[in-house]
């Protein structure tokens, strides 16, 4: 079968080439990096920016400095892959005006072939030896830690990337008791870097007391993608395909473009199992081959269209490990600097975190991805500014539900989830606004401020800082939580999301607030994302905001209005312009039919709604209505009236002196 629809994107963002963010001073630093350098003496710096945005060197800068200036002896950098240890190879950072160059021996850089065991003899050689710079993997951190005690890094900088591998969970990270043995048992400064701080899953990054050590500095990607050269729009976008990928991918291979395409894992509903024959018909859907490379793996394709060689390396044939690396050596060395290099890189694993091809135009990702991190990851390998590159596209192509096939409601929820996550890139992606409370007379707002009536603004340090630094990755909580599959959807009302789910989530992350600070980040979370998710329309002198179905001038806005929105429910408005009626339709029964599940607290909560129905009607709502907002509040009634007599039972039972 082929895909169902033509890629049509459901973000697509134009940005403003300033030039800001690229444009450097008389150090040689970018915006960026002037952020994180003005912090160079907290003992904890956590990054948070983008890909491409220079964090690297963001590093080198900072550790110069604390080595130069601040006592420190040693820094050691650790990377997730060895590949990545690349970007912290020796710079001449004074070519560009800074006071020291960054330089690091070739044996110092243990990201190099070798076998674990003699990496962490080197590893241990260099704390004991003159040397003031290394480079290694996580894992040989990892290794080396076992046989050192935490005094071991006394008058070190310990800077990791790609920091989101870290977790609280101690018992599970090896990674994560590291740091903590280490900031508990030596006088380490640390320097952690991410691109994106949400792990995709439920643990916690660092736990609360931990985190409260570091001092944040954050670079959206907004002021990233804003402040480019060449890169001036980026397109985000989800399309369906029933049957195998391999049979409707043509669709979306964009032969003209550079693309770097990630097959599915092996595990997941959308592989065939045969690794080796998708990269096979995804060959075929370019052309024939004409000859492969022996020193660099690289193959020629002709197309069959217009007679041209397509060059695409295979990074998932993973048997002859040689050749693997050749390839990989020949993308991070030459094509990565010239242009003709590669045009297509077919990825399983890899070309993510840290890749560095500046020529990539379009991320082509078979397959639902549970982590949000992983999206931002390969979004990120084709949003680097270089010459040539005026737009850049993610396409997520997603197998459609299909009722003659089990599993119909993992797919559902996949295919929601795909949709929510793009809603928070397009959030991630648009310019930040200041939100203040709006009060009689006040005066007009100022550029990049919205006044909104009745709305809480922070009142405590602590909630300044989590809406400064933690605002996106709290949205990616949220959407990654299962109920917001069916809030998305509709099924549960804006009240529910906005006064009971909502703040429910805020208190299992944040479980030092106190219910006014909660209130205050709900209110934050919710008037952000409504706004960002809104169409604005200027008329004359006034701009006017589309919600809940109306255009309301931005001037009158309140809180009860933004409240009564569901933030998130885009997600299903996309899904309905982009499947056949039949397919939504099985959406719509999948979402129905599961099953509603109440805690008391979100039942009360629809008990006003429960009683205007009742009014309005003159009924109860009927539980086998097809209205999903009706049968929820007769799912809320029963669960509510069940309740009351499981306590009316019990008070009985009580007053007997009966055990209830």
């Amino acid at each position: 079968m082929n895909a169902i629809n033509k890629p049509v994107n459901i973000v697509d963002v134009t940005y403003a080439q300033t030039k800001a963010s690229v444009n450097t001073d008389a150090l040689g630093m970018r915006e960026m990096q002037q952020r994180v350098f003005e912090q160079r003496d907290a003992q904890h710096l956590l990054v948070k920016a983008p890909p491409a945005s220079g964090k690297s060197r963001a590093l080198m800068f900072v550790a110069l400095d604390k080595l130069y200036n601040q006592g420190r002896k040693k820094v050691i950098v650790a990377v997730p892959e060895r590949s990545i240890g690349a970007s912290f190879a020796s710079t001449a950072l004074t070519k560009h005006g800074f006071w020291a160059d960054w330089e690091i021996k070739d044996e110092n850089n243990l990201c190099d072939a070798g076998s674990s065991a003699g990496k962490v003899d080197a590893f241990i050689e260099f704390l004991e030896g003159p040397d003031a710079v290394l480079v290694c993997t996580h894992a040989t951190l990892r290794f080396a830690f076992e046989k050192l005690a935490p005094e071991s890094f006394n008058g070190t900088v310990l800077a990791i990337d790609e920091f989101h591998h870290v977790s609280a969970d101690t018992e599970t990270s090896r990674l994560g008791a590291l740091l903590r043995d280490v900031m508990n048992g030596s006088d380490v400064h640390i320097v952690a870097m991410t691109g994106s701080y949400f792990r995709g899953d439920s643990v916690p990054v660092l736990s609360p007391e931990d985190e409260a050590k570091f001092t944040p500095v954050t670079f959206n990607y907004y002021d990233q993608l804003n402040g480019y050269e060449h890169l001036r729009s980026l397109g985000i976008g989800h399309h369906f395909y029933q049957g195998r990928y391999t049979d409707a991918i043509h669709e979306v291979l964009a032969l003209n473009k550079k693309t770097i395409v990630h097959i599915p894992s092996v595990n997941s509903g959308e592989s065939t199992k045969d690794k080796i024959e998708e990269v096979g018909r995804i060959i075929d859907a370019i052309g024939h081959v004409e000859s492969t490379d022996p020193e660099t793996g690289i193959i020629s394709v002709r197309r069959e269209d217009t007679g041209e060689i397509v060059r695409v390396a295979d990074l998932v044939d993973d048997t002859d490990q040689k050749k693997r690396g050749d390839t990989l050596h020949y993308l991070s060395h030459t094509a990565s600097k010239e242009r003709d290099g590669v045009d297509i890189i077919i990825a399983l694993g890899m070309a993510k975190e840290g890749f560095d091809w500046p020529f990539a135009e379009h991320a082509l990702t078979v397959g639902y991805r549970a982590s949000l991190t992983e999206v931002i990851q390969i979004i990120g390998r084709v949003t680097r500014d270089s010459p040539g590159k005026s737009h850049a596209q993610f396409t997520n192509l997603i197998a459609e539900p299909d009722a003659s096939q089990g599993e119909v409601k993992v797919s559902v929820n996949n295919m929601l989830k795909a949709i929510t996550a793009s809603l928070l890139m397009e959030q991630v992606l648009a310019p930040n606004f200041n939100f203040k409370t709006k009060k009689f007379d006040d005066e007009p707002a100022k550029k990049g401020e919205l006044k909104i009536k009745g709305f809480k603004e922070p009142t405590s340090d602590r909630v300044k800082q989590i809406v400064a630094t933690d605002l996106n990755d709290l949205k990616a909580v949220i959407l990654q939580d299962d109920t917001f599959a069916r809030a998305a959807a509709g099924s549960v009302d804006a009240e529910t999301t906005n006064k009971v789910l909502i703040p429910k989530i805020i208190r299992e992350k944040y479980p030092d607030l106190s219910e006014e600070q909660v209130e205050e980040v709900r209110q934050q979370v919710v008037v952000d994302s409504v706004i960002k998710n809104s169409e604005v329309r200027p008329v004359g002198d006034q701009r006017f905001i589309k919600m809940a179905e109306k255009f309301v001038n931005i001037d009158e806005l309140n809180i009860n209005l933004i409240d009564s929105v569901n933030p998130f429910q885009r997600a299903f408005e996309v899904l309905s312009k982009s499947v056949t009626p039949s397919v939504l339709r099985l959406i719509q029964d999948t979402i129905t039919s599961t099953k509603i599940e109440f805690s008391e607290e979100e039942a009360l909560a629809l008990f006003p709604k429960i009683k205007t129905w009742k009014q309005v009607h003159g009924k109860n709502p009927d539980i086998r209505s097809d209205d999903p907002t009706e049968k929820r509040l007769a799912a809320a009634l029963l669960f509510l009236q069940k309740l009351a007599a499981q306590r009316k039972a019990e008070k009985a039972a009580t007053e007997k002196g009966e055990p209830s």
